[in-house]
């Protein structure tokens, strides 16, 4: 005969102790209570050392009357059906009376009641998505009465404040929104034609002094040219008729100054942004409204709205559409390409969620509802969207606290737990 080691005779050891206290705790789940038979047929042979009923269902024990609690969404709203066993036998009595109470998170409480429908008991409410709650279950039979407890939980975790703060996990209340709906386009920076000034000589004569330079900031009144008059020879002044850019000086030292411009000044204090829009975007486009403007690295931002719409298309099929924004810290430059979104429509929605927060948990769109340092799914049936917010139809109340950052954490740490939906 074979003979066992020390280190083999502990180890079978173990394991057939592991095996029974296995089986003890399932055991442990049942209250002692006394019962008299009722009513009953033979359908289903119940195995003591199973925690799951015939049915796929929990499966809750006492000395002579079991429940098994399932949840049934087969071609209909998820309802609940309790199946009751005495011994190895299916209960048919009237006289068996059912409740459950489903305890959820942030303090809601359904109650169930129940009525006997061929070999089970159907409860008179749909059991709303997330399947996660603390159960109750009542029953009654004859004079005899049976209560059982346990926890039911789906995309559950425990995060604590500690750890949120290192996993940078943030949310805001789940409310009201307005919704709006962009379009964008592209467009260049140019002067608004009001904004050029050509600087002339009132009467022909020499430059006899430039006072500014070419890119020369000026101000309005500021000296530019003086000028010798060619018939009476007296001197006189050339003065900036606005504060702006010299852009060009079209004249030297020395040279005539007659009908033609001296110098050009634009005013860049507003600027022009000249916008392409192509067909499918001109019918979107209306005037006043809102637009705002961004350099192409999103570094600034300006707000105007549309003041004119181009009748005709370019060769390129091509609009032009075009607003007006300030200019006073200089960043808007002529020739600059920019980026334009176009306000086209405003929703106001009941509820909305960042679409940022938005999962994907057992292939529904969920968000993380947070309640103290526990985290739960929702799942949520969308509808309209922005860039930003996406609208809530159902399955989120509003001031819900929702986590906005870094859910997908969250819901790595669900199934690192296991994600299954046994009822």
């Amino acid at each position: 005969m074979k003979k066992y080691t020390n280190v083999q005779t502990r180890f079978v050891t173990g394991c057939l102790l592991a095996v029974s206290l296995f089986y003890s705790s399932i055991s442990l789940a049942s209250d002692d209570h006394e019962h008299n038979e009722g009513p009953y047929s033979e359908d289903h042979k119940l195995d003591d050392r199973q925690a799951q009923g015939p049915h796929g269902g929990k499966l809750l024990r006492s000395d002579d009357l079991s429940i098994e609690v399932t949840v049934y969404e087969n071609g209909v709203d998820p309802e609940m059906r309790l199946y009751a066993y005495h011994g190895n036998q299916t209960i048919h009595s009237d006289e068996l009376t059912l409740e459950v109470q489903l305890a959820r998170l942030g303090g809601e409480k359904n109650q169930l009641s129940f009525t006997r429908e061929q070999d089970y008991w159907v409860g008179d409410q749909t059991i709303a998505e997330p399947h996660s709650y603390d159960v109750t279950v009542k029953a009654r039979l004859a004079d005899h009465q049976q209560q059982w407890q346990y926890a039911s939980h789906e995309g559950r975790t425990q995060i604590s404040e500690r750890q949120q703060k290192l996993a940078s996990i943030d949310t805001e209340l789940a409310q009201a929104k307005t919704l709006n709906t962009h379009n964008r386009l592209f467009g260049v920076v140019s002067t608004p034609e009001d904004q050029i000034y050509h600087i002339t000589a009132p009467y022909s004569g020499t430059v006899t002094k430039i006072h500014v330079q070419t890119g020369g900031l000026v101000s309005q009144g500021q000296p530019l040219f003086t000028i010798r008059n060619r018939s009476t020879l007296q001197s006189y002044t050339i003065n900036s008729p606005v504060t702006g850019e010299v852009s060009e000086r079209l004249v030297g030292f020395g040279e005539a100054a007659d009908a033609q411009p001296l110098m050009i000044i634009r005013d860049l204090s507003k600027v022009w942004v000249e916008m392409s829009a192509f067909p499918q975007d001109i019918e979107q486009l209306r005037i006043g409204q809102p637009v705002t403007v961004s350099d192409m690295h999103g570094h600034e931002s300006a707000n105007g709205r549309i003041e004119y719409i181009s009748p005709q298309m370019t060769e390129g099929h091509i609009a032009r559409a075009r607003v007006t924004i300030n200019n006073r810290e200089g960043h808007w430059r002529p020739g600059m390409h920019v980026k334009a979104n176009i306000l086209i429509n405003s929703e106001d929605v009941a509820l909305a969620v960042e679409k940022k927060a938005i999962q994907s948990f057992r292939e529904m769109d969920v968000v993380f509802a947070k309640f103290g340092d526990t985290f739960e799914v929702r799942m949520v049936e969308l509808g309209r969207a922005d860039d930003r917010y996406v609208e809530v139809l159902s399955g989120l109340k509003v001031d819900t606290e929702y986590v906005t950052e870094n859910s997908f954490l969250l819901k790595a740490d669900v199934l690192k737990d296991g994600a299954s939906h046994d009822h």
